[in-house]
């Protein structure tokens, strides 16, 4: 029994020595949450480096020769500094070289853009660019420290004199923290931080590597929360292909085509081909399905493949041991001030140099010209030589800068006498005299020290910017409906005596191809509508009426309507839009009443007004009995509105009669030369009122010129529009172009004689530095053209119109001048400006009539229309 009680209490006292595991897990969780972020994960603001990356650039210099070295010799040597893996500093070193900035690379380093990995590290070489030579290592003003294993020194971080970390960009992940800067222009950071440095604000904007258009409108530079969507380049080769010349940010060729496949397979995107000819430069070509539009095409990858992402910045960096959120042009300034703060360092550290270079020439002249060294020769002792050296320098010493010490005067006695012996008084002043020359232009520039800086980052740009221009191209981006552009991918039935409504309905009434994505409206004949999302199979009420796909936000689909209402008995008569709706929530078309229900019922796109046949039954008390009415007499009202009164009597039948004209009038469209596209929604330049089968004219810069329809999806490139306006036939053309071939400008006028829609049409010569200088449709157009006649300039106005005749679209035109061209300008006449002035003012009529006619909204009956009279 004592053994046992013995072992009990051991037992207890070992209890009370142990530690809780919840308190090891929350000290050892916070001391390795905090390892990861400092030492893995997240960089110093002062270099923009990661410890690997630093250990790497540090054991680079260390090799540094010159000559390129083996990626594996570059691992080993890292791995002195860096206590992980091979295969994190391999990657590390690959993630630096494919950067194209701090190190030149040799071999195959794999390629961003495909996704294809770098060889083997001993087969792939690597050496230190020489702009990283220049602005990153200087071990006199690098911070050091020792490595993980005492060993060896490394650099806290290094000295970098240029804003690396936006440059290069960074991603990590670390415990419970994240950091995601994105890589930004060599050029614009330079010249950003030279904004700085002259008190100016800047506003840098990412620059991936990839290319591809960016939106940045919400980027909040660079901070959480902030977002930014990029874009495939995306290029029309011919009505049945497009180029993908450039990839977004983050995704390779490979993935890309993958996604596109998927949703293909989805049947969101409609395509017959994607083949990958990417080589030097990046090339997906995408054959369309027969029928299918190229622009609604672009707008669909754009919606449902990798051909636009959207990427969320989250800029943090270390500062003091601590993360630390700041905008991306916080941490500009932070590096501009710091590069300028090393930059200061450096001089001082040449300044102190130099003035020392300056005191020991100046001593050895003393010491030489003045034989002291013959003082020294009978000492006999040690002290007794520096002593009698001292003595010699004493009537000097005032006009130095410090006080002379026992190393200065150690140094006199290490001079040889063959030094002594050749010592040339002259070439003595003139080293000291350039020696004060530079020390001279140190102390100017600490004294005017943002020059400096400024001077710093100008010679950087000038040495190493060429070929480094902007590769993405900055855009606003349009916002597609995802709805509007899939393929129709499904096809609509209804079974109307039951109710139900969806695309698994094969056995019954096909309605029209639609896509998973629709919203489908039913309309009963109890008078009732509802709006719900299209399914495989859905109960949307008995009795239908009309069921089609619903289009949000559509202005022009009106539906015209007649209703008995089950307490008077009357007939009502209404036409009405459709506009914001609650998906499955039943909306009520008559007044409610019971015994209410739909006599007659059409959705019309545009806004047509039929006219249709009423009979009367045999036993009404109405002379007339049979009687026409046009939908055009009433006004277009909202969906609750009750209705105008058709007749007080009894109904048999309504009969279509007649189709009618829209009575919405024409569509004014709008083109917005910031996205390429047009609209209904007043953005941008109003290019005409537009009905049924009109067209839009287009001229681009390469000389082509295109006939397209005003569908709203349609795409236009606008940095490649010249004119874009309204088709009328009978304008005549006047366009100026300058000859490849010939290096002149020509002149020509034609008419518009082809009607192929979409088709791009060549109207200047092939060459390919041909291009469009300027064209209008403005009849009495003039032009003032600059010219050189010999050593002087000239300036001349044409009028267009007398300058050549109306010819063919494809006649090559007269030659504008037989004089050198400079410059072209063109002069709008008069009469464009009123033509211009009135065709707005007749939009903003037609505007207004519209507004009249389609938007009063009454959720409830008007008493006027109950009160309204009968027709009989």
């Amino acid at each position: 029994m004592s053994e046992e009680n013995n072992l009990a209490e051991g037992a207890d006292e070992s209890l009370h020595d142990s530690t809780p595991v919840t308190g090891m897990y929350k000290d050892w969780f916070l001391d390795y949450a905090s390892y990861v972020i400092l030492e893995r994960a997240v960089p110093a603001i002062e270099d923009g480096l990661k410890p690997v990356q630093r250990r790497i650039l540090h054991a680079m210099k260390e090799m540094d020769d010159g000559r390129f070295n083996k990626v594996a010799n570059i691992i080993g040597q890292s791995m002195q500094y860096h206590p992980h893996g091979d295969a994190s500093i391999g990657d590390a070193i690959v993630n630096l070289g494919q950067k194209d900035l701090l190190i030149e690379t040799q071999g195959n380093w794999g390629d961003v853009r495909t996704g294809d990995g770098a060889a083997a590290a001993r087969y792939i070489e690597a050496r230190l660019s020489k702009f990283a030579l220049e602005v990153v290592f200087n071990p006199q003003t690098t911070d050091w420290q020792l490595s993980y294993d005492g060993r060896k020194r490394e650099p806290i971080t290094l000295p970098v004199k240029f804003p690396l970390l936006l440059a290069q960009g960074v991603e990590g992940i670390a415990v419970g923290l994240s950091t995601k800067i994105l890589p930004h222009n060599f050029r614009e950071l330079i010249e950003g931080s030279i904004e700085i440095l002259k008190g100016n604000k800047t506003n840098v904007l990412p620059d991936f590597l990839t290319g591809g258009l960016a939106d940045f409108s919400d980027y909040q530079e660079g901070l959480r929360g902030g977002k930014i969507k990029v874009r495939a380049r995306i290029e029309e080769e011919d009505s049945k292909t497009l180029l993908i010349k450039e990839i977004p940010f983050g995704t390779t060729t490979d993935s890309l085509i993958d996604s596109i496949l998927k949703a293909n397979d989805k049947g969101k995107i409609k395509i017959k081909k994607v083949v990958d000819n990417t080589a030097k430069d990046v090339e997906i070509q995408i054959q369309l399905a027969p029928g299918v539009s190229p622009d609604v095409t672009i707008d669909a990858l754009y919606a449902f493949t990798d051909c636009e992402v959207s990427i969320s910045p989250n800029a943090c960096v270390i500062i003091e041991d601590k993360p630390v959120f700041l905008t991306v042009n916080q941490i500009l300034e932070y590096n501009t001030k710091k590069t300028k703060e090393l930059l200061r360092r450096e001089l001082e550290i040449r300044k102190g140099e130099l003035l020392e270079k300056l005191l020991f020439s100046s001593l050895e002249k003393i010491f030489i010209e003045n034989r002291i060294y013959r003082d020294i020769e009978e000492c006999t002792t040690w002290e007794a030589v520096l002593a009698a050296i001292d003595r010699g320098l004493d009537p000097y010493k005032p006009d130095f800068y410090r006080e002379i010490t026992q190393e200065d005067l150690i140094r006199l006695t290490e001079i040889k006498i063959k030094r002594i012996s050749k010592f040339d008084a002259f070439k003595a002043d003139e080293l000291m005299k350039r020696l004060q020359e530079e020390l001279k232009e140190v102390n100017y520039n600490l004294k005017h020290l943002t020059e400096y800086a400024i001077a710093y980052y100008q010679n950087l740009l000038d040495k190493y910017g060429k070929g480094r221009e902007r590769k993405t191209e900055i855009r606003a981006f349009d916002t597609i409906q995802a709805a509007v552009v899939a393929a129709n991918n499904a096809k609509l039935y209804v079974n109307r005596v039951d109710g139900f409504v969806g695309y698994g309905l094969k056995k019954d009434e096909f309605i029209c191809d639609c896509s998973d994505l629709d919203d489908i409206i039913a309309i009963r004949k109890d008078g009732k509508m509802v709006v719900s999302k299209i399914q495989e199979k859905l109960f949307m009420g008995k009795d239908i009426l009309f069921v089609g796909v619903f289009r949000k936000n559509d202005e022009r689909m009106t539906y015209n309507l007649i209703y008995l209402d089950g307490t008077s008995g009357r007939c009502m008569v209404k036409r009405f839009q459709v506009g914001g709706i609650t998906r499955d929530k039943e909306y009520d078309l008559t007044k409610g009443t019971k015994g209410s229900k739909i006599l007659y019922l059409t959705a019309n796109p545009n806004g047509e007004a039929e006219t249709v046949t009423v009979y009367l039954t045999q036993g009404a008390k109405a002379r007339v009995k049979v009687f026409d009415f046009d939908f055009a007499e009433i006004e277009i009202k909202g969906r609750g509105a009750g209705g105008n009164i058709l007749t007080k009597y009894p109904v048999r039948k309504i009969q279509f009669k007649m189709e009618g004209k829209s009575t919405l009038g024409g569509l004014n469209v709008y083109y917005d030369s910031s996205v390429g596209r047009l609209n209904t929604d007043q953005r941008g330049r109003l290019i005409g009122n537009f009905l049924g089968d009109d067209k839009i004219l287009v001229c681009y810069k390469n000389g082509d010129y295109e006939l397209t329809s005003f569908e709203l999806t349609n795409r236009y490139e606008s940095n490649d529009v010249l004119l874009i306006q309204k088709f009328d036939p009978q304008k005549i053309i006047s366009a100026i172009y300058f000859d490849g071939a010939t290096k002149t400008y020509f002149v020509k006028r034609f008419l518009i004689e082809t009607t192929t829609v979409n088709k791009r049409f060549g109207f200047i010569s092939d060459h390919k530095q041909s291009h469009l200088k300027l064209v209008t449709t403005d009849s009495q157009a003039q032009i003032m053209v600059t010219v050189i006649k010999g050593k002087e300039e000239e300036q001349m106005e044409y009028d267009l119109e007398m300058l050549i005749d109306v010819k063919g679209w494809k006649a090559i035109g007269n030659k504008l001048s037989a004089h050198p061209v400079k410059d072209i300008q063109l002069i709008e006449s008069e009469k464009s400006k009123t033509e211009e002035q009135e065709e707005s003012e007749e939009m903003d009529l037609d505007t207004e009539d519209q507004l009249e006619i389609g938007s009063t909204i009454d959720l409830t009956p008007k008493k006027e229309d109950d009160e309204q009279l009968g027709l009989f």
